[in-house]
């Protein structure tokens, strides 16, 4: 082993720990292995940022803006009331939602179908009494499912078509995934319609009403007066026993208590931290003359904000008061909450969206928005931060107030999906035809061959923009900054890999050590390991770490790459053990109610599933001797 092999494998497994890690965005670990191998002397600096101009980096960052134009002309909206059946039952109206958004992936973003198909998927739970999980996880596998069946479906596919042209032949084309990638996604729908849904763990109730994304964490202040003025924690946690709710903390003089003694007594002007459910706030409110913390404008504040110099109204800073005959079972917020001019509307986080690592202290969301967050649901580790300095995911369901037109144009800048019946301007056919005909006329040119794929589609975005299917002024508002940094950072890393020989050392030794010289066995080694990866990592970052090592294992066994760029394909598109393998699984972590080993139970079977299916198929439609 070499010295630069090494060091390449030592920045990948960096890379790599640092991706698994989290702690920061993929984009800057992609952009600091980047930074590492040209100091290192394995990337040369002048081609440090040549991944920038790569095809498949380019025809990403046009399917993410030709996306948009389907999503924000209602092209989709139309089509889903059209296609999807109004008065079916539960698993028929699952089966048509998840062969929708399955279809939709194949030529859209995924996460992009997913946003928009996810809030008719919460209505169709409510309507038929059915955990919101069961219908969410079926929605989200079926979407990257899909998303494997061509050329511009997802990321990885795009890639690995790039390392096919590099490696010294064609670019696969825009259906050349068609065969094996229908093959798989059909038997995989099939299993999760007929088996796998039922493998879902039912972590909520849903009824009539809605669903429940499981417990809030929210803040209450004591009013001078109050009940639980001079009570002990211990008084107060029996006053709430009754709603399903607990204090898990105590802010006084601004100073917090994460573990409070049960004998400490509770002042007016505290603020109380309490997880409750749903709808048991309202209850846990009314038993204690209670008032949400960021309902109440706190003291001194005017009834503007400044910014830039411009007022900017606060009136959905109105507080939320609770009348004391409710409905233990159900929040009824006052006239003022629910009024036309004040709502309260649940927000799930995108992933990468802007909201991520930032709080409702650092966004303003009062002086800017004039809105403001109630209450934070995260699934799995409670944060122990203060509601308005916590630090919000992705998956994390925000709980907003303020006027709907207000709340709807801060979840589309920011990254939001909102749970409820989306209040967005109505379908404009037009735009949508243009929006539909753009797209086929960009495949149409890729397909045909007259132009590149990347060129074909840029063209689609000019079009976009010259029709006004897509605002001229936010087209790079559209486009996911993050994913095409990555890619674009990651590239030149890979292509290092295969400069050094060190994808060619590994691909030797998992043929030799671990698949014995079968190409067979190798085939499946190759869709394992990148599946499994994918399951931790971006999936676009497995595809640029295993296609040099595809590439490599099938010259150690003298056959074809296209076989083994096709297992990296499939393997990278396959992530269903973990809420963190892709972001359509981070999106349904808190609507769904999940915890991170939830995942498994369906997604564990349906890899089996993918391998059992995806290895013949390869063999088949790529022959191994090419």
């Amino acid at each position: 082993m070499t010295d630069e092999q090494i060091l390449i494998l030592a920045i990948l497994g960096v890379i790599a720990a640092m991706f698994l890690w989290g702690r920061w965005r993929h984009d800057m670990v992609a952009l600091g292995g980047l930074i590492a191998c040209v100091a290192a002397g394995l990337v040369p600096g002048e081609e440090a940022f040549s991944g920038f101009g790569h095809p498949a980096v380019v025809t990403v960052a046009a399917i993410l803006v030709l996306s948009r134009g389907l999503q924000t002309s209602g092209a989709v909206d139309m089509l889903t009331q059209r296609l999807l059946p109004s008065g079916s039952g539960p698993v028929a109206s699952m089966a048509a939602i998840t062969l929708f958004a399955a279809v939709l992936s194949g030529f859209m973003n995924n996460v992009g179908a997913l946003a928009l198909l996810m809030p008719v998927a919460l209505q169709v739970a409510a309507k038929h009494g059915m955990p919101p999980g069961h219908i969410l996880m079926p929605l989200s596998f079926g979407s990257i499912l899909g998303g494997m069946t061509t050329l511009i479906g997802t990321p990885p596919n795009l890639i690995v078509a790039g390392f096919r042209a590099e490696a010294g032949g064609q670019p696969f084309g825009m259906f050349d995934f068609t065969p094996v990638g229908l093959a798989v996604a059909a038997t995989g729908l099939v299993f999760i319609l007929l088996i796998g849904w039922r493998l879902v763990p039912a972590r909520v109730r849903a009824g009539a009403e809605g669903f429940d994304t499981s417990a809030y964490l929210t803040e209450a202040r004591v009013p001078q007066g109050a009940k639980a003025d001079g009570m002990t924690l211990r008084e107060v946690e029996r006053s709430l026993v009754e709603a399903e709710a607990q204090v898990i903390g105590l802010v006084r003089a601004e100073v917090r208590i994460p573990v409070p003694s049960p004998l400490q007594r509770v002042r007016a002007g505290d603020i109380l931290v309490i997880e409750a459910e749903p709808k048991a706030l309202a209850a846990a409110l009314s038993s204690l003359d209670l008032k949400l913390e960021e309902a109440v404008k706190p003291e001194g504040d005017g009834e503007t904000g400044t910014e830039n110099g411009s007022e900017v109204a606060t009136s959905a800073a109105a507080p939320v008061e609770v009348r004391a005959d409710a409905d233990p079972g159900e929040a009824r917020p006052s006239r003022a909450i629910a009024s036309e001019d004040v709502v309260l509307m649940e927000l799930t986080v995108l992933p990468e969206s802007a909201l991520i690592g930032r709080s409702a202290s650092d966004l303003r969301l009062r002086t800017r928005f004039g809105i403001n967050l109630l209450a934070v649901s995260r699934q799995g580790r409670r944060s122990m931060a203060r509601l308005r300095t916590m630090a919000l995911r992705a998956g994390d369901v925000l709980l907003m107030q303020g006027g709907p037109e207000t709340l709807i144009e801060f979840a589309n800048q920011s990254g939001c999906v909102p749970l409820a019946e989306r209040a967005l301007r109505l379908p404009n056919r037009t735009l949508a035809l243009k929006a539909g005909g753009i797209l086929l006329a960009s495949i149409a040119a890729a397909v045909s061959g007259l132009v590149p794929a990347a060129v074909a589609f840029v063209g689609g975005v000019l079009a976009s923009m010259a029709l006004r299917v897509v605002p001229s002024r936010g087209i790079y508002k559209t486009i996911d900054w993050p994913v095409i940094v990555l890619l674009g950072a990651l590239i030149p890393v890979a292509n290092a890999m295969a400069d050094t020989g060190a994808a060619d050392l590994i691909a030797r030794v998992l043929m030799t050590e671990v698949a014995q010289g079968s190409a067979i066995l190798g085939l499946a080694i190759i869709l394992v390991v990148t599946m499994t990866l994918s399951d931790f990592m971006n999936n676009a970052a497995t595809a640029a770490v295993m296609c040099p090592i595809a590439i490599g294992t099938a010259a150690q066994l003298g056959h074809s790459a296209d076989p083994f760029l096709m297992a990296v394909a499939v393997g990278a598109s396959c992530a269903f053990l973990t809420p963190i393998g892709h972001q359509n699984n981070t999106l349904i972590l808190g609507p769904g109610g999940f915890r991170f080993g939830d995942y498994w139970r369906m997604g564990l079977p349906l890899e089996v599933i993918v391998v059992a299916v995806g290895v013949p198929m390869i063999l088949l439609v790529w022959p191994l001797s090419g």
